[in-house]
């Protein structure tokens, strides 16, 4: 799930509904999801990540998993056409369940780990527009998938929290565009896989919400404060109900972070939620 300013809309693609993998495409105007059809479309896959690329102004997505096979295939939306279409770069990252992708400072769209089956790769990539082009910046975070990531458009800065992985993923880290560094808040969120995050103007901060920790769904929402260097928990009056893996990313058209589905051990979510300052 991601805002797409071509179309003016937030984009949906895929899921799992707990019967089967889903390769739906569906748009939100702040009042109406509509469900759009095109061919072709990417196959059904659930955890698979997409971003909006400001450079090509096209939406890119990358990887998930279809029930039998980790994926590697990049498709793009075209929010002008409301068409999908597959890129068939010459290089690309290993196929990968659960990869992050965020927007680099320099507006084009970065990836990095994901869980290819066995491993937890630390590597990362960005999407060129036509290729994918492997970066190697000198110091990377600890391999990880599902982790909680957005960016700061303002500062230029990207944060990246939780995941799963072999080693240590309890952390937060940021990416200036160069390197990645480790960050020591003096607070921070409850350790969580799959929580969603989104920048909010606004705020002037990423926002976390929810995520499953050791079995356990959470409703908690915190907000990163890039100033001071530390998470800062916020205390909603109303919350949306304890899940992971819910969509959510910010609406530049409604003003407001936006937050879709999710599931937790009882079924999956189908309720949209706004969150207001």
């Amino acid at each position: 799930m991601t805002y797409d300013p071509a179309s003016g809309k937030i984009v949906v693609f895929g899921g799992d509904d707990g019967t089967a993998f889903l390769n739906e495409t569906w748009t939100f105007d702040g009042t109406t999801w509509r469900q759009i059809v095109t061919q072709p479309s990417p196959p059904a896959r659930t955890n698979t990540q997409m971003v909006y690329d400001s450079v090509s102004h096209k939406v890119v997505l990358f990887g998930g998993f279809d029930g039998t096979n980790v994926l590697g295939d990049t498709w793009l939306w075209d929010g002008a056409t409301l068409q999908w279409t597959q890129a068939m770069p010459a290089h690309q990252p290993q196929a990968v369940d659960g990869p992050m992708l965020f927007p680099d400072p320099n507006g084009r769209v970065d990836l990095f780990g994901g869980f290819d089956g066995q491993f937890y790769p630390p590597t990362m990539w960005q999407w060129t527009g036509s290729d994918w082009t492997q970066l190697f910046p000198p110091t990377v975070p600890y391999g990880r998938s599902i982790a909680a990531v957005a960016a700061n458009p303002i500062t230029g800065e990207v944060v990246m929290f939780g995941g799963l992985g072999d080693f240590n993923p309890i952390n937060t880290w940021t990416y200036d565009g160069t390197t990645w560094t480790l960050q020591s808040p003096r607070m921070q969120p409850t350790w969580v896989y799959a929580g969603s995050a989104a920048f909010n103007p606004r705020m002037h901060a990423v926002v976390l919400f929810g995520g499953g920790s050791s079995g356990v769904d959470q409703n908690s929402t915190w907000a990163w404060e890039s100033r001071s260097a530390n998470w800062m928990p916020l205390r909603a009056l109303q919350s949306p109900p304890a899940r992971e893996g819910a969509g959510m990313t910010y609406d530049a058209a409604l003003h407001r972070v936006i937050l879709f589905g999710g599931q937790d051990n009882n079924g999956y979510f189908n309720d949209t939620w706004e969150l207001i300052p």
